[in-house]
């Protein structure tokens, strides 16, 4: 049975908005070894923030972030379940629709961006949760704590520690699911100086025989040892990758221009995924599916205005607009040709080389 605070600690988190919430303690991650032979086999890319001595030794020791840590406090907080939208407007329709002579011009040429990022940057939304769990805390406990958080965004094995703290398993698509959720949810971390009462680490492993994920994936990133290779991910190549996306694997990435949530879509477990997350990540106005022949002709300035506040803003313009482009060379309408055409001539290198590959697929160099 739990302590008294640390029931009320996830009693806040859950009013915070968090689905999940687990306790674990600072030990080495059960995963380290894996994750080193996956950075010497140079699968992380050109992620070498992952690869510095001083994020190696935290992941394998979380003291070294909060010396003097005692608990760690694992969330996860839930993002729209993208079937429903996608079973409402199904792209492979549209596109099929786009190759009909005398197709209506106000039918746009569409791409798709990955769940999490339909709505609020959640590095912009989670920290101000984060930061009222521990004044929650410190409330409780009568004195100022000792703590650090993250999103994504520090040195620590997240999965790892959800598993440890009860939250699901590590899937075969590297994803962590919870049987109750699914895995349509991003993970946090509060790490702080007081014990906690640790919960039991999630044992059972329920993805069985099912090999969904791993033949689904269109570029065949997912390998056998539930890690990935970055350097082949959709979501890596559009939103990591600052340089041009290698062209063999260009015809693969199909309509998506920011992430991927093919991996997660034809998870058997996802079908008990609620069909709306928090309501922070609830679409933007920009949509779930961008008209790719506007997102093309988007300036600097107009680029910063319609993303502010969007995780889409990661990839910068450059790398946005190089993701479009392979989109529309992929999606092949031919009424993108002369936007096509214009952003040959784009300020950046990089839109420019990938319009021309568009172009290329679209008029066959004609």
């Amino acid at each position: 049975m739990s302590d008294p605070l640390t029931l009320a600690i996830k009693g806040e988190a859950r009013r915070l908005g968090f689905a999940l919430a687990g306790i674990t303690t600072p030990d080495m991650p059960p995963h380290c070894s894996t994750f080193e032979h996956w950075l010497v086999m140079g699968r992380h890319g050109q992620m070498d923030y992952m690869a510095s001595e001083r994020a190696r030794a935290c992941r394998s020791n979380p003291l070294q972030i909060l010396p003097g840590c005692h608990s760690i406090i694992m969330l996860g907080i839930g993002y729209p379940n993208p079937a429903p939208v996608i079973s409402t407007l199904d792209q492979d329709a549209v596109r099929g629709a786009a190759s009909v002579d005398g197709l209506p011009e106000d039918i746009e040429i569409l791409g798709r961006v990955a769940a999490y990022a339909w709505g609020i940057d959640y590095h912009l939304v989670l920290p101000e949760r984060l930061r009222g769990l521990v004044e929650f805390i410190e409330s409780c406990v009568g004195h100022t704590i000792r703590s650090c958080w993250y999103s994504d965004s520090g040195p620590v094995l997240e999965r790892d520690l959800a598993q440890r703290a009860g939250l699901g398993w590590i899937g075969k698509n590297t994803c962590l699911i919870n049987p109750r959720l699914g895995s349509y949810f991003l993970l946090a971390e509060i790490l702080i100086d007081i014990d906690l009462q640790p919960d039991l680490p999630f044992a059972a492993d329920h993805c069985g025989s099912c090999s969904r994920c791993i033949r689904a994936c269109p570029t065949q990133c997912i390998l056998p040892d539930r890690t990935l290779d970055a350097r082949r991910c959709i979501s890596y190549l559009t939103i990591e990758l600052k340089e041009a996306i290698p062209l063999e694997l260009r015809p693969l990435l199909g309509e998506w221009v920011f992430g991927c949530d093919i991996c997660q879509m034809v998870c058997p477990w996802n079908r008990f995924a609620a069909e709306k997350g928090d309501a922070v990540f609830e679409p933007r106005s920009s949509g779930v599916y961008p008209d790719l022949v506007s997102e093309l002709n988007l300036t600097p300035e107009t680029f910063n205005r319609k993303y502010e506040a969007s995780p889409v803003k990661r990839a910068k313009r450059r790398g946005y607009l190089r993701n479009v482009s392979v989109a529309l060379g992929n999606v092949r309408d031919y009424r993108a040709v002369p936007t096509l055409r214009k952003a040959i001539n784009d300020p950046e290198r990089l839109v420019r080389e990938h319009a021309a590959w568009a172009l290329e697929q679209i008029t066959g160099g004609g």
